[in-house]
């Protein structure tokens, strides 16, 4: 056997050996089918080995979690209201045995068998509810019912249904308009409520701090008397101390004060008798009389 044959031998063993290897990856699904049957399912990561083509075949799928971006479609509410609702589908393949079987065309017909069984159970929910309930009130208690109901169905196909969510709801301009009004009116009951319940929490205030004030003013006014009482006292007390040890001195204070009172603007006019008492200490430095 020459060189040029060993490398013929040695290249048909390369092409062999490569029909005969796969390799899995982490993120796909795969079977192996033999003449027409799977005779392996949910086969791990990593080299795997099988018989060259045709005896067996290796059929993938991605086995991340995918999503189905459907079309808008229109919904009747409770109230026979159209709803346009654009929404969105996660799912994964479940069981890649069942998948296979389930769905010749592969993801494509997947998506089509899914997005139906999703649509029918919107269609039952949205016709449950008003358009208030689907627009806000109930929105995360039917997507989660919706979830469930079309995991359940969905498994036939061996599809695992993980989210269903709305992206957004359209509504005609009249039905918007009515209820975009409806809304603007409890929003403004609310407020209005919150208003009242406010004014009356100020009005407490208010009036629980009126009460207080007049109690601390009272207090305080009692108070400031009874200072003012002692003051007098300790006053009067100091006064006629001061007299009793000199009545002739404290008489001569008392009028220097009165003449600090009386000439302190220094423009006052007095209309006295030049021998009237005021005038006593201007007359003689003890006061006697003339």
């Amino acid at each position: 056997m020459n060189i040029k044959q060993i490398g013929i031998l040695l290249l048909a063993l390369v092409v062999l050996a490569a029909t005969m290897l796969y390799i899995v990856d982490q993120r796909e699904r795969a079977l192996v089918i033999r003449l027409g049957d799977i005779k392996q399912s949910d086969i791990p990561p990593g080299l795997h080995f099988k018989w060259p083509y045709p005896v067996e075949s290796v059929v993938k799928f991605d086995g991340r979690i995918l999503t189905l971006d459907a079309q808008p479609e229109p919904f009747l509410t409770s109230e026979k209201k159209n709803v346009t609702v654009d929404f969105f589908v996660k799912w994964r393949i479940a069981d890649t045995k069942h998948f296979y079987l389930k769905n010749p065309g592969g993801e494509r017909d997947a998506l089509i068998k899914l997005s139906q069984i999703v649509k029918d159970r919107m269609r039952g929910e949205f016709g449950k509810r008003t358009i208030q309930e689907v627009v806000s009130g109930e929105r995360a208690q039917m997507m989660e019912i919706i979830q469930k109901e079309a995991d359940q169905a969905a498994r036939d196909l061996g599809v695992k249904v993980v989210d269903v969510r709305i992206s957004r709801i359209d509504l005609p301009d009249e039905v918007s308009d009515s209820v975009y009004a409806r809304m603007r009116a409890e929003r403004e009951r609310v407020a209005r409520d919150f208003r009242a319940r406010g004014k009356e929490a100020a009005e407490r205030i208010r009036a629980e701090a009126d009460r207080e004030r007049e109690v601390i003013l009272a207090k305080a006014y009692g108070e400031a008397q009874r200072i003012r009482g002692d003051g007098d006292a300790k006053a009067a007390e100091i006064y006629a101390q001061a007299y009793g040890q000199d009545p002739a001195f404290f008489s001569f204070v008392r009028s220097l004060q009165g003449y600090r009172k009386a000439f302190q603007g220094g423009n006052g006019m007095f209309v006295l008798e030049p021998d009237t008492e005021f005038f006593r200490y201007f007359k003689d430095a003890q006061g006697r009389d003339q």
